[in-house]
């Protein structure tokens, strides 16, 4: 109670009343540039799939709307948790939030937030038809994540394990379960192909926790940024690119593919111009725009990846 009690002075009154439908607020609320991250782990996975001649483009499809639908979930749950919290409140320097702005009430979000991942639910029901019981086991501990990741009592963001959580449900669950759901198995190329998905879905992260590290740990929120500093963070970005294209060869050379999957590379360039902005970044707002364009990094690496992978 302590916790959700805190910062509550000085914030916009919720606007539980407002009656109608309102389109703008919801958008505002899906965050529709956090939503490129569900993209690349389902094209990497198929591609993986590709390569061992198992394609399956409605399970493809269906995996590619419940990973969005999750993100989606996920990012309701987000801005009404961190709302009652205290981690959004007037000095807030990210993107605006909803809930904190009154635009939509604590149960307006929560409702969105069940009825977006009951849509979910209807998706993996379909693919149980498919791939049978573990796709049920990730789709429920996937929500479970989801709404613990800054709800419940011991929320996982709160105590430095969502960068592991992104890494994990970002990437190797997604890109193994999208190729799981294909061909039937877990091969040790779509283990190693889920590392640079994670690793650059997670460095979106890091941008967010670097960008917010003195309002949370203002609100208590002890994020990995939190814990290592500003400086330790960015070390953390670099490292996390560092990883994402260490993997290409690493690839090349263990599963014997063609030169085609150096394809990512071309988007190294733009790595580069987004860890040094990163490192001279100092202030929070300016982070913003470094935040969108990590999660495009990610997309455009992971298309490029598997048209590699594919070639």
């Amino acid at each position: 109670m302590e916790r959700a009690g805190k910062h509550l002075v000085g914030r916009p009154k919720s606007s539980g009343s407002r009656k109608g439908f309102d389109h703008s607020a919801w958008l505002l609320a899906a965050r529709p540039r956090t939503l490129a991250l569900a993209v690349g782990p389902i094209v990497v996975g198929t591609a993986v799939a590709s390569s061992e001649g198992s394609v399956r483009f409605a399970p493809a499809f269906a995996a590619l709307v419940g990973t969005i639908l999750l993100q989606l979930g996920s990012n309701f749950a987000n801005d009404v948790y961190d709302f009652e919290s205290g981690a959004d409140n007037e000095d807030r320097i990210g993107p605006a939030r909803v809930t904190q702005l009154g635009l939509l009430s604590p149960l307006q979000m929560r409702q969105g937030m069940w009825v977006v991942f009951g849509m979910g639910i209807l998706v993996g029901i379909y693919l149980f038809t498919v791939a049978g019981w573990p796709i049920i086991a990730i789709g429920i501990v996937s929500i479970l994540v989801a709404v613990t990741y800054t709800g419940g009592p011991w929320p996982l963001g709160y105590h430095g394990l969502g960068d592991l959580m992104v890494f994990l449900f970002f990437g190797i669950i997604a890109v193994t379960g999208a190729a799981y759901i294909q061909t039937f198995s877990v091969s040790s190329m779509a283990l190693v192909a889920s590392i640079p998905v994670g690793a650059l879905a997670t460095a979106t992260l890091v941008v967010n926790n670097v960008r917010d590290r003195e309002t949370d740990l203002k609100a208590g929120k002890r994020t990995l940024a939190v814990r290592l500093g500003a400086r330790g963070g960015r070390l953390e970005y670099l490292g996390l690119c560092a990883m994402a294209y260490l993997s290409l060869p690493i690839c090349y050379v263990v599963f014997e593919r063609s030169v085609w999957i150096f394809l990512p590379m071309l988007t190294l360039p733009r790595a580069y111009q987004l860890t040094v902005q990163v490192f001279r970044t100092s202030e929070g707002p300016a982070l913003n725009a470094v935040l969108g364009a990590t999660a495009q990094l990610g997309m455009f690496f992971s298309i490029l990846f598997a048209l590699g992978l594919v070639l």
